[in-house]
């Protein structure tokens, strides 16, 4: 059986930037991007020629930075929102 206790279900503080975009917290950091990417289809923020490639809008570039980022360097970035 799988260790509930993992990083991924511990409830984490969000920082008000991140809430903007996801809502109050706290969340587990599996809700937190899983709410990201909710936010980032909502807003159709992928690339459309490279959908790995997100272009933050004003939001979401508050938490990610204003330049397009990468899927896997997203979640970096959103985790310094975290505590």
């Amino acid at each position: 059986m799988a260790a509930k206790n993992n990083a991924l279900n511990k409830p984490v503080t969000v920082s008000e930037d991140l809430e903007q975009v996801i809502g109050k917290g706290p969340m587990t950091r599996a809700e937190v991007t899983s709410k990201v990417w909710e936010y980032i289809k909502s807003k159709n923020l992928q690339d459309e020629k490279d959908k790995r490639q997100i272009n933050p809008d004003d939001k979401l570039g508050a938490v990610i930075g204003k330049d397009q980022i990468s899927m896997f360097k997203m979640t970096a970035a959103v985790s310094k929102h975290l505590s």
